[in-house]
């Protein structure tokens, strides 16, 4: 039997009060120590070389990049680039920032922006993902503080990739000590440097003292960083009652309202430019990977899916019902060709008699996070005759298993990076290359038409029809909008951010 949120947070209180808050805790204001946790760990803690959110936020916070986005105004400044001007449609010109030194006292110069870009990031790298710069035809050092970015095409989310996804690493350290040892050690310009990486367990940092005064997100406050991997979401709430911990997200909606009750936690909540979807395999292998092959089963799964209810009874806090392969606030993200799948179980039975499933049939979904998420979509398949076994593994598994065609169906989630651009979501999946298990040669068409696009309505127009074709041929089932629930100590100053990226160096103690 499930136990209550109630119950559960009367039952961990009491602990708290037993244990004593002073004689477990070693985090918070008194010792200037933020510790955050979290469920996934980041297996390899070079921002290029893993997709995981916790891997974004730690790379916010370590590596800075050539130009800053303001998080409350949207207006690029400058960060590593102190200032920039387009030559032409295919060449950006920008000017370094002086005086800038790596965490381990390099200086920061030309030469790490060329050798990130070429070496560690882009197309035939190690990197897990080369979009963030294969839009860069060359990269060329003009001297050791002006660099030119020669394009492939015109490109008019330029600048937004390079205040996002495209950090800045040191190019004679990682070329010393090669991928392996700078996941181990590794070093950049950012705010807070990282003091010591356990694997399975998490990360320490602690304020960079020589951080560069006129940087636009200003000095860190807060002197020292935990990241802590705790897998058990009740375990992390019972370390945050007990001040083990200091913050915690992805709390369950409905365990909000209790929490918020407590006088030494604040609780915050809202949309986040994450989209949860169904990934349907088009070129999935075996009985329960045959279906998905055709059409009308993709569309049945669609209709099979009520996503009102699952933002209503699991999601809450400003959640909404998506059906584009986009946020809909997304620059370019235009829905006006995508079709609305509504929820209609009766025609997704018909649509399954349709296609030769009069009785349903068996499969298989995998899942790496939300468990009660992924239940609530079988249970919703199950009502329509797709009976689907749950395989739960880790995201690098489903990843894997998608690409070999040994998952049918997944859920998975996207919070692009937190990049403002519908590119930023359409081009992992549909761009041709890594997880695109799809390979639809008119969509990776539609895609590079519409991003060398630079008038923005004839780009968005461009787009209407991209994403009007993957929602016809239901090669995703989009879900619903993330909302991420926060739950942190009362001492902490924490604002949240629609990008889903928690900005630690910019909170502080009250």
């Amino acid at each position: 039997m499930t136990r209550s949120p109630a119950r559960l947070i009367a039952r961990y209180a009491l602990s708290a009060l037993l244990i004593g808050f002073a004689s477990c805790s070693y985090a918070g204001k008194q010792n200037d120590t933020l510790v955050y946790a979290s469920d996934n760990e980041v297996e390899n803690i070079s921002p290029y070389h893993n997709t995981l959110r916790e891997g974004v936020i730690i790379s916010s916070l370590a590596w800075d990049r050539l130009i800053y986005r303001d998080p409350k105004t949207g207006e690029y400044k400058p960060q590593l680039a102190a200032s920039w001007q387009w030559e032409s449609p295919l060449v950006l010109t920008l000017h370094l920032r002086k005086g800038v030194k790596f965490h381990n006292g390099d200086d920061f110069s030309a030469d790490d922006v060329v050798y990130t870009f070429t070496k560690i990031a882009g197309d035939n790298t190690a990197s897990v993902m080369p979009q963030s710069v294969n839009w860069i035809k060359k990269t060329e050092k003009i001297d050791d503080y002006t660099i030119k970015l020669h394009l492939e095409k015109p490109f008019p989310a330029a600048l937004e990739y390079l205040s996002g996804p495209t950090p800045i690493l040191p190019a004679k350290y990682f070329e010393q000590v090669k991928l392996a040892g700078f996941s181990k050690a590794p070093i950049g310009t950012g705010p807070y440097k990282i003091t010591k990486v356990t694997p399975a367990q998490g990360i320490s940092m602690e304020k960079n003292p020589d951080y560069f005064k006129d940087s636009p997100g200003g000095q860190p406050k807060i002197g020292k960083l935990q990241f802590v991997v705790i897998r058990d979401p009740e375990t992390r709430l019972a370390q945050l009652m007990t001040g083990q911990v200091d913050w915690i997200w992805r709390v369950p909606a409905d365990q909000m309202s209790s929490l918020a009750m407590m006088p030494n936690i604040t609780v915050k909540s809202g949309e986040t430019m994450r989209i949860g979807f169904l990934a349907l395999n088009t070129h999935a292998g075996g009985p329960g990977g045959e279906p998905f092959k055709d059409l009308r089963v993709r569309q049945a799964v669609n209709y099979a899916i009520n996503r009102k209810a699952m933002v209503d009874n699991l999601v809450g806090g400003g959640s909404q019902p998506v059906y584009s392969a986009c946020f809909s606030a997304q620059t370019a993200c235009d829905a006006s060709k995508v079709i609305k799948y509504e929820y209609d179980p009766e025609k997704a039975k018909q649509l399954l008699a349709q296609a030769g499933y009069p009785d349903g049939f068996d499969t298989d979904i995998w899942a790496y996070r939300e468990r009660d998420y992924a239940e609530a979509i079988i249970g919703d398949l199950r009502k329509v005759g797709i009976r689907a076994r749950l395989h739960y593994v880790q995201y690098t598994v489903l990843s894997a298993d998608l690409i070999s065609g040994k998952a049918p169906m997944a859920v998975r989630t996207w919070g692009s990076y937190s990049i403002n651009d519908a590119s930023a979501f359409v081009t992992p999946y549909f761009g041709g290359k890594g997880d695109d298990i799809w390979k639809d040669a008119e969509v990776t068409g539609l895609l590079s038409k519409a991003d060398e696009t630079l008038d923005p309505q004839q780009r968005s127009a461009r787009y209407a029809d991209l994403l009007g074709r993957i929602s016809a041929q239901a090669y995703l089932a989009p879900l619903f909008s993330y909302s991420t629930n926060y739950a942190f100590t009362a001492d902490l100053n924490f604002d949240s951010w629609p990008d889903e990226l928690p900005r630690f160096a910019l909170a502080s103690w009250k």
